[in-house]
């Protein structure tokens, strides 16, 4: 057989599970364990198409489907059968008003106000806002104890100022990535520690030079940057853990060397601060401080990997970008009968079926339908978008977040909140 036939170009519209396929780029530009690999399941598939690649290489004689793409390769179409309201029933068996998440977006008001009063001490009595800080660290720490998988959400904007909503997220999202690893108590509460007081040492800088902008001087960016510095001070008179002091001392350190304030690469940095160092740019990219600079949880993880993935630990970074998805929490999708979703809850063993909220006209939006795409089998994801490029109404609809807050619940066995 000659290199023509051997490798082969197909649609990635008509790949199927048995194909070997061929990925070009090196095995940074994909989140697969290997550049060449036999497709195990449609998930697989789902992956490839929301790495937005029109074409990818194949090896016919080493796959087990025929040398011609038979016609279950096609990618999945829309039932067109019948009426528009009879297709979605037969598609979505399990389709419900979806409730409030009254209980997260509590958790989550509860713990950006005492984020916010640790803050508002740490200069005045350095010893209570410890202890407040461990409690909250404590209980989120304790919140995450045992074995069911973690549903994380997305809530409403409305709980908390930036700076507290930041250090909660940050907290959330870091000791979720902890509990991934396996964590232990101690690191876990470290951990928590400080991602929650991360920036505290902004306290000291004037407004305008608390976060970094690309029109500064060198003057300027120093100021910015002295915030580091002042957060180990801050850890100094709090009395913490060397752990959790490595954390505020090393959360702007990149793998590569190129963070600041001290250029530090991977093999001089702690395991804890370069997950926050991860979690607090996914953050900042998601929740920036000028809000039209913002991009969408889509395209922040896909930043992440594609151009700044130099600057994190590749172990820590594959597992961010398992953990959260390729469509993380708050990202607005097409689904694959071309109806608009925003994507409201993800489970990490699947999040190529997330949690979606439907628009559909014909229901009010505070009785808004939420799906469950893992148990709607002939419904997916088609792609990310962005909000702008949505029709007028289905945005007023959706409303997709100026300022994304997370939060997270256990699930059942179904992989919905328990």
């Amino acid at each position: 057989m000659n290199s023509a036939q051997t490798h082969e170009t197909i649609e990635v519209s008509a790949l199927n599970v048995g194909m070997l396929i061929h990925l070009d780029g090196g095995w940074m530009s994909h989140p697969f364990p290997r550049s060449s690999f036999k497709i195990a399941s449609a998930d697989q598939i789902a992956t490839l198409r929301a790495l937005g690649l029109a074409r990818v290489r194949w090896s016919p004689q080493d796959s087990d489907v025929g040398g011609d793409v038979p016609a279950s390769a096609a990618a999945p179409s829309m039932d067109r059968r019948g009426s528009p309201a009879d297709r979605r029933r037969r598609l979505e068996p399990q389709a419900a008003p979806s409730p409030l998440l009254t209980a997260s977006e509590r958790q989550f008001g509860e713990a950006a106000k005492a984020s916010k009063q640790v803050f508002d001490q740490v200069v005045s009595h350095p010893v209570v806002a410890r202890q407040a800080a461990e409690a909250l660290t404590r209980e989120l720490v304790d919140k995450m104890a045992g074995t069911d998988e973690m549903c994380i959400q997305l809530l409403s904007e409305g709980s908390g100022d930036r700076s507290s909503a930041h250090a909660v997220n940050v907290s959330v999202i870091s000791l979720l990535m902890g509990r991934s690893f396996g964590l232990g108590e101690a690191d876990m509460l470290d951990l928590g520690m400080g991602a929650l007081l991360h920036d505290v040492g902004k306290a000291e800088v004037a407004e305008r030079y608390r976060h970094r902008e690309d029109h500064f001087n060198m003057a300027e960016r120093r100021l910015y940057e002295s915030h580091v510095a002042n957060g180990v001070v801050h850890a100094q008179r709090l009395e913490l853990t060397p752990g959790a002091s490595e954390i505020m001392a090393q959360h702007h350190e990149y793998s590569n060397g190129s963070g600041f304030p001290r250029g530090l690469t991977t093999d001089r940095t702690a395991t804890l601060a370069r997950i926050v160092a991860l979690v607090n740019a996914y953050d900042n990219l998601c929740n920036s401080a000028h809000p039209a600079q913002a991009v969408t949880p889509h395209e922040a993880v896909a930043q992440l990997f594609t151009q700044n993935h130099k600057q994190f630990d590749t172990a820590i970074l594959g597992a961010f970008i398992k953990m959260m998805g390729v469509y993380p929490a708050g990202s607005v999708v097409q689904l694959t009968d071309d109806r608009y979703a925003l994507v409201v809850g993800v489970v990490s063993s699947r999040t190529l079926r997330p949690r979606v909220l439907v628009h559909d006209a014909r229901v009010p939006r505070d009785e808004a339908v939420i799906l469950d795409l893992q148990t709607v089998s002939k419904l997916g994801i088609r792609r990310s978008l962005k909000p702008s490029s949505l029709p007028e109404d289905v945005l007023s609809y959706l409303s997709p977040r100026t300022r994304l807050n997370y939060f997270f619940e256990p699930t059942g066995e179904s992989g919905t909140p328990a």
